[in-house]
């Protein structure tokens, strides 16, 4: 083969869905990418262990390539209805592995454990500059219910105080067919 020539071959992965471990804290910062949300994951996993949020992770060989929180719980208004809520966030997947499905199928699998839990309804956040989110969820069945003005914040790595403003879309799914 020459420098010139290029050759290929497929590799198939295989990529398991569980909960995070106290190990994957740091590796969910994916190589400094999200160094700043360093003590939200380590509160998002003391609230796994709480049993009020779940850390759902696409692992592959050891590593969490993508993942999704669940809130299982909430104080927010916007979750007081007759119905068992979730709310889905932080949804992300490695660069080298979009557009792949594992999104979709990240998805999928958090639907899946609440549905086996007996929620009725899931509800996500799209920021209105992220219209690639907004067209995942809604071909995955979310529609869009509402706006959020999306004002945040976290406490980084550094122990500073980082506010966020990133307006939204509030989407939701119902996972029980109507009777």
């Amino acid at each position: 083969m020459t420098a010139a020539e290029q050759h290929s071959f497929s590799l198939q992965a295989q990529v398991r869905f569980r909960t995070a471990i106290r190990e994957d804290l740091p590796k969910l910062e994916w190589g400094g990418e999200y160094l700043h949300f360093r003590r939200v994951f380590q509160r998002t996993y003391e609230e796994q262990i709480a049993g009020d949020r779940l850390m759902l992770v696409a692992d592959f060989n050891g590593f969490p390539i993508g993942q999704i929180f669940i809130q299982l719980q909430s104080l927010d208004r916007m979750f007081w209805d007759f119905r068992k809520r979730g709310y889905f966030y932080s949804l992300r997947v490695m660069e080298p592995f979009r557009g792949l499905g594992l999104g979709t199928a990240l998805l999928e699998e958090a639907e899946s454990i609440l549905q086996e839990r007996n929620y009725h309804m899931v509800t996500i956040a799209a920021a209105k500059e992220n219209a690639r989110a907004r067209r995942l969820y809604e071909r995955c069945g979310y529609r869009v219910v509402s706006e959020d003005a999306g004002r945040w914040s976290y406490i980084d790595h550094e122990g500073v105080t980082r506010y966020v403003h990133e307006p939204c879309w509030i989407l939701e799914k119902n996972l029980r067919p109507p009777r």
